[in-house]
């Protein structure tokens, strides 16, 4: 696998954490304001919904590196054939679909942007929810495909040691 690839998907996932603490952090501020001062923070269910989303899709690249994205990952110490190539075939289609839902979510964020929608409470553009996300999942379908690449032409040997 490329190796700019651990580096960059560990500051993705490090923006990703950050974003979903400081998510928890405006939850539970809006939560406390709201039961003592009636009060909650503008927007915070808009807030929340557009930073968890972009916390997942940045942490996706991080885990897709560690092999902690499908169920169908198998230990590299036992590797067998058959075991590989079922290994090889979840990434590939992992890659496929985080290049579909990269591509999607492009192509929606320029739709929403050419319609002007915005959020209910606070008026952010909606663009902005759909542009973020993609970055994470092309990232995660690069690395997914490099994955599967590696998996076709690392001898077996050379994997499991």
């Amino acid at each position: 696998m490329a190796a700019w690839f651990t580096p960059l998907s560990r500051w993705f996932g490090v923006i990703g954490a950050g974003l979903a603490l400081l998510t928890g952090f405006m939850t539970f501020a809006s939560v406390c304001m709201r039961a003592m001062f009636q009060s909650p923070i503008s927007g915070d269910v808009e807030l929340t919904q557009m930073g968890i989303a972009l916390a997942i899709s940045m942490c996706l690249p991080w885990c897709q590196c560690n092999a902690a994205t499908s169920w169908w990952t198998f230990s590299p110490k036992k590797v067998q054939p058959s075991l590989r190539f079922m290994d090889s075939v979840g990434c590939l289609a992992l890659a496929v679909m985080y290049g579909f839902l990269a591509w999607r979510t492009s192509v929606g964020a320029v739709s929403v942007r050419e319609a002007g929608e915005t959020t209910m409470i606070i008026s952010l553009p909606m663009w902005w929810a759909y542009a973020s996300l993609a970055p994470g999942l092309a990232l995660s379908a690069l690395i997914a495909l490099a994955q599967t690449i590696d998996h076709w032409t690392t001898p077996l040997n050379q994997e499991a040691a």
